[in-house]
């Protein structure tokens, strides 16, 4: 059986083993959750990988992947020969579990000059818009009934990255391009938006065996208009729930910019960090009282709370 240790400066592993890939979560970590204080990695990763297993519906996630929040960093590192293969070398291990090109959805953290955003690439394996006929849920599901079958499209929602158009006409089903959001719109973003469309050509080369142009043409950039901060700490925090509004709801229409200045109030974010502590407390209160077997509870020194890419 095995012995459960406790050190006042440790917090959890989640996922706790088996499970591959848990992000060590600190009593240090929780501290930067107070009022005021800016949201580190470790905070922004777990709460990623909470949203993945435990929030977002399954089909949504099995179709998305999120990079750590050392990808960008470690793609964006300065030396003499900043070439794309060279950039693609840092970070190419990242992916070895993991055909990004099969996601219809890839979440990028970015951290610059302490400030974070997100960016989001959708539909990276198509290498041209597609379209699909718009059909009224209400016809689909009386059909799917009348049939004796309902398809999981007969529950009033539109199929992921459809246009809810009732013309009848074609619309986008799914378009390749980065999105930007921004909590406080500090640049263009140009350089973003190149470095990844080197990546994803690299990738595609590396994967596919061939080559493919990933140009503003064919994976157009574009800043969302999302919910902006009225202060200079909550940048993380927006980022997050930026992240957790898409995954619950994708956006289901490409016309870019995309125009979502409602998508959440900001009383939403103000009651974030609270939230988040209280979920970290509680996964810590289950694994100390037993919740998992003894063998899966996992309480690390701090100084063994290493994060490494991947």
């Amino acid at each position: 059986k095995a012995e459960l240790k406790i050190w006042t400066s440790l917090f959890i592993l989640f996922p706790p083993p088996p499970a591959k890939g848990g992000i060590s979560v600190t009593t240090e970590d929780l501290e930067c959750l107070d009022t005021g204080k800016f949201l580190n990695d470790v905070i922004i990763d777990f709460y990623f990988k909470y949203l993945i297993l435990e929030r977002a519906p399954k089909e949504i996630a099995e179709r998305s992947h999120v990079f750590s929040s050392f990808f960008y960093k470690r793609l964006n590192w300065k030396d003499s020969v900043s070439k794309g293969h060279r950039r693609h070398q840092r970070v190419k291990t990242w992916t070895r579990n993991v055909d990004i090109f099969r996601k219809d959805y890839l979440f990028i953290p970015v951290n610059q000059e302490a400030h974070w955003y997100l960016v989001v690439i959708c539909f990276p394996g198509l290498e041209k818009p597609q379209l699909m006929q718009w059909i009224d849920p209400a016809v689909l599901k009386m059909s799917a009934v009348e049939s004796g079958f309902e398809s999981q499209a007969s529950d009033g929602l539109s199929p992921i990255g459809i246009t809810c158009e009732e013309d009848g006409q074609e619309r986008l089903a799914g378009k390749p391009c980065i999105l930007i959001m921004d909590s406080l719109k500090l640049s263009a973003h140009e350089r973003v938006f190149k470095l990844l469309r080197e990546y994803l050509e690299v990738e595609w080369e590396v994967r596919r065996g061939t080559p493919r142009d990933f140009t503003p043409e064919t994976m157009s950039g574009s800043h969302c208009n999302v919910p902006l901060q009225d202060n200079s700490s909550d940048c993380g925090l927006y980022l997050l729930q930026y992240a957790e509004s898409f995954l619950e709801n994708p956006v289901v229409h490409f016309d870019l910019p995309l125009h979502l200045e409602d998508w959440f109030p900001q009383q939403t974010v103000r009651r974030k960090r609270e939230e988040i502590r209280d979920l970290i407390l509680s996964l810590y209160s289950k694994q100390l009282l037993g919740v998992h077997s003894p063998e899966s509870i996992t309480l690390l020194p701090i100084e063994d709370c290493l994060l490494s890419g991947g």
